[in-house]
């Protein structure tokens, strides 16, 4: 397989680094060839802290992939989060350039670039500038004003920016191993391209992507990202309170939450007693951890004292910090789709949601 016929993205994240080789077929689909995961070193909150650990575990995922493709990556887009992602929302007019007032590809690109020309430190780098939508001598609402008419051409963007230092990190540790950077994407973007479709974007939806060491809130309105941000708590601060809270080390706390993200396999026979089946669901109220051999020699763990006691205080505090940012954004009421949460596998909290009465 040759090497510019493959595309290739890297996901670099707090808990994991996953890589992914595809190709594309006649008919311009995508078609997964590698795929790896591995644990994350040298990262923390999304950020590089130690490059050296960070370009091993990077070159453990790549290449992983591309001896499941077959084939060598040469350019990939990386897929960046954290604390330091920011954004704003911009307005750019210009006027219309050709004689005959027919906008073309050059006056769409003139105008977004009026929008991007914001005052930014030098410390952002700009990652993103999203249309969300375009106005003609007026007339608002307008998804792509090429080959329309008009004298004055406006857009409303958004933008979205990264530490530069933290970008210019990341972005050394795969040059490192001799692959080009294609591109950077904001990870909450990423992770709505995947998990909503165009028609929950259209009407509006808040998207919340809780990952290993941050949370990733993207709000779309009229199909178009208007709103986004990163929360600095994700997934291992969960495994942090377990740890605190059953004086248990990291790794032990870590095999707790995963287990506890499997639902219970409790037998319920069709002919029993309402007394024998409560019988049945007391008892699988207790977590069985003998078979995962902690050091700490654990049996059993009340699974209400793990969910209730510690893990459902931290929920709580990442879903209210989030309705923070949602009223914040100013687009809360503009939201009719609701909102879908994307949880990380570190965290596997679909079983845990529906015993706090969050989701």
């Amino acid at each position: 397989m040759a090497r510019d016929t493959v595309l290739s993205g890297i996901d670099v994240g707090t808990s994991n680094i996953t890589t992914l080789i595809a190709t594309t077929t006649e008919e311009g689909e995508a078609r997964i060839v590698g795929v790896s995961t591995v644990a994350s070193r040298g990262l923390r909150k999304g950020q590089v802290v130690n490059i050296e650990e960070a370009t091993q575990a990077i070159s453990q995922s790549l290449e992983a992939a591309e001896r499941m493709a077959g084939a060598s990556v040469a350019r990939a887009f990386i897929s960046v989060g954290g604390s330091h992602i920011a954004s704003i929302n911009s307005h750019g007019v210009v006027a219309v350039a050709e004689p005959d007032r027919e906008i073309s590809g050059h006056d769409v690109a003139r105008v977004i670039d009026a929008a991007k020309a914001v005052s930014l430190p030098s410390s952002r780098e700009i990652i993103h500038v999203l249309p969300r939508g375009y106005v003609v001598d007026s007339q608002e609402g307008i998804v792509d004003p090429a080959g329309m008419t008009g004298v004055r051409l406006e857009v409303d963007t958004h933008l979205v920016t990264g530490g530069a230092t933290a970008m210019r990190n990341l972005r050394k540790c795969v040059e490192e191993l001799g692959v080009e950077v294609a591109g950077m994407v904001f990870g909450g973007l990423a992770a709505s391209a995947a998990t909503l479709s165009d028609t929950e974007k259209e009407l509006g939806v808040v998207l919340i992507d809780i990952g290993g060491g941050t949370t990733d809130v993207a709000i779309f309105v009229d199909g178009a990202l208007s709103y986004s941000s990163v929360i600095p708590i994700g997934a291992i601060n969960i495994t942090k309170d377990l740890a605190a809270g059953l004086r248990i080390s990291l790794e032990s706390a870590e095999k707790i939450k995963l287990l506890l993200g499997t639902p219970p396999k409790v037998p319920v026979l069709a002919d029993e007693e309402d007394g024998g089946k409560q019988a049945k669901t007391e008892k699988s109220d207790e977590l069985d951890v003998s078979g995962l051999g902690l050091p700490e020699e654990m049996k059993s763990i009340s699974r209400k004292t793990l969910v209730e006691g510690i893990i459902k205080p931290r929920l709580n505090e990442i879903f209210t910090m989030v309705g923070l940012e949602i009223k914040r954004s100013g687009f809360g009421g503009m939201t009719p789709s609701g909102v879908y949460s994307r949880v990380c596998h570190k965290l596997r909290a679909t079983t845990v949601w529906k015993q706090t009465g969050k989701r």
